[in-house]
């Protein structure tokens, strides 16, 4: 509300100086504009340029800069096409099948063949520059940030310092729900880059014939839909990495990857070990989770809310908030409470850490 309310102070300001400048000539040349010409004049200025600022209500100043990038390297080629002179040679052609006699007929003529051949040399000049200009605003509109780095270093360099480096997701971390919550707290703090191929096998798993893939490739579709309308969360569809024969999805992952010069983010551990090994840094769902569990140590105590019966009838279990189970002994009367215990040892299992306790003395 206050960035709308700041907008329309500045179109009611520039609407009163464009009036006051139609004041301001009519007043000058009051022999010839009225001053009700001029009032009217300075509101139709404004308008038509109020009009234009409300259609590019969308256009932001980032992609303005980017549009005049484009533009100028649109304006750059076609500056070095016309080196060749191909006005110059269409309006010589023109003019050399000028009549050469010195007639009044032919002097007539040939006047009119050059006002023909300078017409020509100029509609060349301005469609090769309006045209290449046009073509380098829209390329560059098109593209995505990363490209610039081909050609300006310094736009990678001040990413890296302000939001980081991308991050390419792979099939597993696109169908991962939590790449989205992790990514709304602000903690990858960087462009989220899907390669059309991933996308395309989000695709051709949703439409599989096998109920399981079609649930994969569903959810994942679903999780980047969500993502995309995220407001604190960018992300971008890469048109990079075409197969290239027999080449897997983790090979084209990795040459991305080193393209961008990118983070790869994946809960598929071989893929990040053999992406480490090519020297790419990758972020690990399964490796941040494992970071992320609370360490329980012997002789710890803590506040557990026992919510239901052990295996043995003494017993009551409580769970820790990554879903640790703590089985407090000699505490079934207390089911329903939250009380405090001391862990006395833990044991390893195949379905995770289990954690025995006991309640803590007073």
């Amino acid at each position: 509300m206050n960035r709308q309310a700041s907008v329309n102070i500045a179109r009611v300001t520039y609407l009163l100086i464009c009036e006051l400048l139609g004041l301001a000539v009519a007043l000058t040349f009051s022999d010839a504009i009225t001053i009700a010409t001029g009032l009217i004049g300075g509101l139709l200025i404004a308008g038509f340029f109020i009009l234009i600022e409300t259609t590019l209500k969308g256009f932001t100043l980032r992609g303005f800069s980017t549009a005049t990038f484009g533009l100028g390297v649109g304006l750059f080629c076609a500056w070095l096409i016309m080196r060749v002179d191909i006005a110059d040679l269409v309006s010589n052609m023109i003019r050399e099948n000028a009549p050469t006699k010195d007639d009044d007929e032919s002097i007539e003529r040939r006047l009119i063949m050059y006002d023909r051949a300078n017409a020509v040399r100029l509609a060349i000049n301005a469609s090769l520059y309006s045209s290449l200009g046009f073509l380098g605003a829209v390329l560059a509109l098109r593209g995505n940030r990363d490209d610039f780095a081909l050609i300006i270093p310094f736009v990678r360099f001040r990413q890296e310092g302000t939001q980081g480096r991308p991050l390419v997701l792979d099939t597993d971390a696109v169908m991962d729900s939590r790449v989205t919550n992790i990514a709304k707290a602000g903690f990858l703090g960087a462009r989220l880059i899907i390669p059309r191929f991933i996308l395309h096998e989000l695709q051709t798993l949703a439409a599989s014939p096998t109920l399981a893939h079609k649930q994969r490739g569903q959810r994942g579709l679903d999780v980047l839909e969500q993502m995309q309308k995220e407001k604190g969360i960018e992300v971008v569809i890469h048109e990079s990495g075409i197969s290239k024969g027999e080449q897997t999805i983790h090979a084209r992952l990795i040459e991305v990857s080193k393209l961008l010069d990118a983070r790869l983010l994946t809960n598929n551990d071989n893929l990040g070990k053999v992406a480490r090994l090519q020297g790419i840094a990758v972020l690990n769902l399964h490796e941040l989770t494992d970071a992320l569990k609370p360490s329980v140590v012997v002789g710890e105590s803590m506040r557990l809310a026992l919510v239901r019966p052990g295996r043995d009838e003494h017993q009551a279990v409580g769970f820790l908030s990554d879903g640790t189970m703590i089985v407090v002994n000699h505490s079934a009367n207390l089911i329903g409470t939250t009380q405090k215990v001391h862990v006395i040892s833990t044991l390893q299992t195949s379905n995770g850490l289990m954690v025995f306790a006991e309640i803590e003395e007073n």
